[in-house]
Parts: C-alpha cells; sequence; structure tokens
C-alpha cells in the first residue's frame, strides 16, 4: 500500500518539480525584458530547441505596466540585461519548469562566468523573487 501511495505521489508530482542540473548551452535570440530571455538551447549534438528562459531569483519591472516610472524601469533593466548577454552564448544551469507554462526557469552563466541576475540586482534594475508574488513596482498600482 505504501509503494501505491508513493508512486501515485510521484506521478503527480507537478513540471515545475523537475530539474535538469545542466550545464545546457545556449544561443540568445532576444532579450524580452530583464528577467526573461529567448534562447536557442543545445540539447544534444544537432539539436536545438528554442525556449523562454526565466532568470532565477529577480523580479523586472513589466514593459506593460501601468505606470510610465515602472515602464522606463523595465526599459532600463532590459537594456542591462541584453548588454550583460551581448558577450557569447550563455549557459543554463538547475533548469526547473517556470511558474507559467511555455518557459523555464534557470540560473544562468555568461560567457566570462558572470552571474546576470547578480549583476542586475547589484544595480538596482530588478528585484530578488522567490514567492511566487510580485512586489508592486509603482505606488499608483
Amino acid at each position: 500500500m505504501m509503494a501505491i501511495s508513493a508512486l501515485a505521489a510521484v506521478a503527480t508530482a507537478p513540471v515545475q518539480a523537475e530539474r535538469l542540473d545542466g550545464p545546457v548551452l545556449a544561443d540568445v535570440i532576444e532579450v524580452v525584458d530583464g528577467d526573461t530571455l529567448r534562447v536557442s538551447a543545445r540539447i544534444w549534438p544537432g539539436q536545438t530547441v528554442r525556449v523562454l528562459v526565466r532568470l532565477r531569483g529577480i523580479d523586472a519591472p513589466e514593459r506593460r505596466a501601468r505606470c510610465e516610472a515602472e515602464r522606463q524601469a523595465a526599459h532600463r533593466a532590459r537594456s542591462a540585461l541584453a548588454a550583460l548577454v551581448a558577450g557569447g552564448p550563455v549557459e543554463l544551469r538547475a533548469i526547473g519548469g517556470g511558474k507559467y507554462y511555455g518557459r523555464v526557469l534557470a540560473d544562468i552563466r555568461l560567457a566570462d562566468g558572470g552571474d546576470p541576475a547578480r549583476h542586475l540586482l547589484e544595480a538596482r534594475l530588478v528585484r530578488p523573487y522567490g514567492k511566487n508574488r510580485r512586489e508592486r513596482w509603482c505606488l499608483d498600482d
């Protein structure tokens, strides 16, 4: 009976719980916003997959926000991330399912070994994220 219960728990585990350690090499196709990239990831020799990747641990301002201050902050965060990833391919690590289907959540390493999430946090262009709830960027929201 316990074995059946354990098997049922594994079979119903959410996709978000699955994780691939990596590294997976990826070319950046587009910087979507300050915390999301569209990449072409090399999943095995001769095979790539295009996928949206959200950088783990950060929350960027939204480009389609209600207030102008957040939209401007979103532009700054997106531009900074674009500058960081412009140096070549990136590595995806600790890859898991994102909160929303259609993208994955991962730690990103730059070609020089740097951590873009840390750079964006230190520049105060993004906020720490980890509680499945985003904080407001503007007081008039």
